[in-house]
């Protein structure tokens, strides 16, 4: 499917005539929602608030002319698994997922079932989409940024630490979308002296050794690419 037939799955009814809105019948529309957060977590409810709100401009109100059904994956690989093959087994018209690692699980329980997302970093390093231009297959959406920027983070780090020889980038390798921050960090280093090295952490208890076992070392810096961890 192309990205304007994804974009017109999740809202572009808003541009329909009335009179063809009205010979849709009673037929109830599905929606599904995969995130990597709590249900009770207030930023994301926040989000959630906005997402209902749009959809209701759009002339979509949930449990009127739309279904929505949602799955919290908490940060758990499992559950997002478990979430991806519930939803792909109810087929919803589209799925909205947020985030890298609710992304890779949909598109493995499902080819068909166009998927738009929000909050990916590199959507094309990690396999989601053909390219940025033409997605190609069942998934398009929005990224975070250009992941090259991320080359800049270490800029950034060497210029209010001159000192710095050695960096250390912090990441969670159940977030399959930072190949290519890694590989743009990686580029600068040698035009800046700094030897990069991955630091792959999954939980808090892993982040607090390994930083403290990097800090044994001198002229150390940090960099965190990007974590999903939840308490």
């Amino acid at each position: 499917m192309r990205r304007r037939e994804f974009i017109t799955l999740l809202g572009g009814a808003a541009g329909w005539p009335l009179a063809a809105r009205a010979q849709q019948g009673e037929r109830m529309w599905r929606i599904g929602v995969l995130t990597p957060a709590v249900a009770n977590d207030r930023q994301v409810q926040a989000r959630i608030g906005a997402f209902l709100q749009g959809l209701q401009q759009l002339g979509w109100t949930d449990g009127g002319n739309v279904r929505i059904e949602y799955r919290w994956t908490e940060g758990d690989p499992e559950r997002a698994r478990k979430g991806a093959a519930e939803l792909a087994a109810l087929s919803p018209d589209v799925i909205f997922a947020s985030g890298s690692a609710t992304v890779a699980p949909l598109l493995q329980a499902t080819r068909t079932v166009p998927i738009v997302f929000t909050i990916v970093p590199d959507p094309v390093g990690a396999g989601f989409v053909d390219s940025l231009a033409r997605p190609g297959g069942n998934a398009t959406g929005f990224t975070t940024f250009e992941y090259g920027i991320s080359g800049k983070w270490l800029e950034l780090l060497k210029q209010i630490a001159p000192g710095v020889t050695r960096a250390a980038v912090i990441r969670d390798p159940g977030i399959t979308a930072g190949i290519g921050q890694w590989g743009a960090i990686q580029a600068v280093a040698p035009s800046v002296g700094v030897e990069v090295s991955p630091v792959n952490v999954s939980d808090t208890g892993e982040i607090e050794r390994a930083v403290a076992a990097f800090a044994q070392g001198s002229n150390g810096g940090l960099i965190v690419e990007r974590l999903a961890v939840y308490e």
